[in-house]
């Protein structure tokens, strides 16, 4: 026996990425015709925990996709250049996105660095900052200033605890030769992190973000009810396979091996509440996803926005969830953010499934243009227009 996240568990053998002795996996769920005969869906103020808006030219080009993509609240991620450190450049960001679009509820965070202070957390909160981000040292997009040890960040965790903050974690840590840890196993070799702040801070709400191991999965569901865990849309279809050798597939996290997607869908199917949408949508210019050089790989990062309700309504009838979509991206996310709804505050988003759609190439004109997942393919639901 072992303690697991402040509880007993029985303890299970580690679990081993490996390409020549893969664990066993079951066949896809086939769809039963349940939820598939569905043909109009209505969802009530879809919310998008997890989003990169970028800034300048590409924050205007992008920012209005949140609500062409059927969302209502986006959450967003504080890696722009330089990151979001306070208090004050997370209000300006803020101002700077409703400019653009004042439609949509935007949620801020701060970027975890040495820089953060326990009063700073005070601060952030009295101003309506919601979380903080930590990403570990570069694991990811603009994550150079990222962090190498939690420890030094006790005193700000043990504030945010007290404050009623969220801490968002990217789960990986850096590639090591040495230990042998890659971007394969990068996630799973995370996990003792998140047990470890739960396990001293069991009062502070904690996210796990885009998670995309049987591991991870795991590792949340055994944890208590102020841990929970973002799913993207892409990663609900993405294999290995998919992204080795094309470009426009690579993110960071990369998308795993064929029983870690199932174990993503099993825990949408079974309607568990800590887990929920968060889009991990990452915008780059379309040259640096593109092309590579032998010293400069190409951009992490898939844009999935501008076809975002959709897109997961597509994925969920896939594999026989689609009675579970409210709960994925409203529902069980707002309810763990605080950010239930009122009779104020809900407005529904309708879908009809109105045969094929299929994706647009590209959006933008310019230098600073956008691919999109799944461009060129179709999607069988469509936005119905107010």
């Amino acid at each position: 026996m072992v303690v697991c996240c402040g509880r007993w568990q029985r303890e299970e053998p580690e679990v081993q990425l490996s390409r020549t002795e893969p664990r066993p996996f079951s066949a896809p769920q086939q769809p039963t015709g349940r939820a598939s005969k569905m043909t109009q869906i209505s969802i009530p103020s879809p919310a998008d925990f997890h989003v990169h808006l970028r800034q300048g030219q590409m924050a205007t080009l992008v920012t209005p996709h949140v609500r062409k993509g059927g969302f209502s609240l986006a959450y967003i991620m504080p890696n722009l250049k330089p990151p979001v450190t306070t208090t004050a450049q997370a209000l300006a960001y803020r101002a700077e996105l409703e400019a653009i679009d004042p439609t949509v509820d935007y949620l801020m965070t701060l970027y975890l660095s040495p820089d953060l202070t326990p009063e700073e957390i005070v601060k952030a909160k009295e101003a309506g900052i919601v979380g903080v981000k930590s990403y570990p040292r570069g694991v990811t997009t603009n994550s150079d200033g990222g962090i190498e040890s939690y420890e030094m960040y006790y005193p700000v965790f043990e504030a945010m605890q007290r404050v009623n903050m969220v801490l968002n974690l990217h789960g990986e840590v850096p590639s090591d030769a040495k230990t042998n840890t890659h971007i394969l196993n990068a996630e799973p070799k995370f996990l003792t992190h998140l047990h470890s702040l739960h396990k001293a801070f069991p009062r502070l709400r904690i996210v796990l973000e885009h998670a995309t191991t049987r591991a991870a999965v795991e590792a949340v569901k055994t944890c208590g009810p102020t841990v929970a865990c973002t799913i993207t849309a892409h990663h609900l279809e993405l294999t290995v396979d998919d992204w080795a050798g094309q470009s426009f597939n690579f993110c960071k996290p990369v998308a795993k091996f064929p029983d870690d997607r199932e174990a993503l869908r099993e825990v949408i199917r079974e309607g568990h509440p800590r887990f929920f949408l968060g889009s991990d949508s990452a915008p780059h210019p379309v040259h640096s996803k593109s092309t590579s050089t032998p010293i400069q790989g190409c951009a992490a990062g898939i844009y999935t926005s501008p076809i975002l309700l959709p897109l997961v309504a597509h994925f969920l009838e896939s594999f026989d969830a689609l009675d579970k979509l409210e709960g994925f991206v409203s529902t069980f996310g707002r309810r763990f953010y605080h950010r239930e709804l009122t009779v104020e505050n809900t407005h529904h988003v309708v879908m009809q499934k109105i045969g094929a759609h299929v994706v647009e190439e590209k959006y933008g004109a310019d230098e600073n243009s956008v691919v999109p997942f799944w461009a060129g393919k179709e999607i069988s639901w469509q936005i119905v227009p107010n």
